[in-house]
Parts: C-alpha cells; structure tokens; sequence
C-alpha cells in the first residue's frame, strides 16, 4: 500500500473519530447551545468521509468506515464534559485545538500527494471547508469572551 493511500486512510479515520465525538455533542447538547455548530461538523465530516471512502475505492481500496480507539476517547470525553460544564461556549477552545490539529492532519496529506504529483483538489476543497469552520468557531468564542 502506498503511503499516500495510508495517508489518506488515517485522515479518513481521523475525521471518522471526530464525526462520532460530533454525533455525541448533537445527542448530549440537547437541542442547547451549540447544537447547530455540532450538526454542522457531523454533516462537514460524513460528506467529507463520503469523498475520501469515493477516492479510495477508485484507487483499489476496500470501502471501510472503521473509527480508532480515539472515537471512544471523543464520544467518552462529550459526555464528561456535558455532563460537568455543558456544551456551550466554553467547549470551543478545545474544538477549535483539535479542529486545528485535523487541518495539520489534511496538510500532511497533502504534503504526501504533492511528492506524488498528484494533489487531489477534493482534498484542498476539504481543507479550506475545515479552516473556514475554525473561523466560524473563533468568531464565536471571541464574542462569548
């Protein structure tokens, strides 16, 4: 398998984690705060997984939808924080931290299929939908300051 291909697959899998954390916001939000921004992401990142499962299986890959340990970890993490503080503003530094580190995540990728001579402008797209997201997401943490 080709490093891109495992590349691409890890931020499959990567966004996967984080659609489930989302999906668990949406659930433990209940209907307050925040819940549009948290159906926002899960829509974000089920199109977006639906656009790499496409690509990976025209280069040959089996369609899989498998989450890593780190989807526990984020659904287990929503539900303590919920529980503890609530889903409101107070949770957007920490969305706005781990939003950035899946740009870094897209970068990578990006870095790997530029080496390869092909830079698959889906995924470009992806990225400046995710960075435009980060914006959105710190407007609304500088007006909750």
């Amino acid at each position: 398998m080709s490093e891109r291909t495992e590349a691409l697959k890890g931020l499959k899998t990567t966004l996967i984690d984080s659609r489930n954390g989302y999906e668990e916001a949406v659930t433990d939000a209940e209907g307050k705060g925040l819940t549009t921004l948290f159906q926002e992401m899960v829509a974000l990142r089920t199109r977006h997984i639906e656009e790499i499962n496409r690509h990976l299986v025209e280069m040959g890959e089996p369609e899989q939808d498998e989450a890593s340990f780190m989807s526990t970890v984020h659904r287990t993490v929503i539900s303590i924080r919920s529980a503890l503080t609530g889903l409101d503003t107070n949770i957007l530094p920490s969305l706005i931290s781990g939003e950035e580190t899946i740009l870094n995540g897209y970068d990578e990728v990006l870095k790997v299929a530029a080496d390869t001579d092909l830079q698959p402008a889906f995924l470009v797209a992806q990225r400046q939908e995710l960075a435009d997201k980060i914006r959105t997401m710190e407007v609304l943490r500088d007006k909750a300051a």
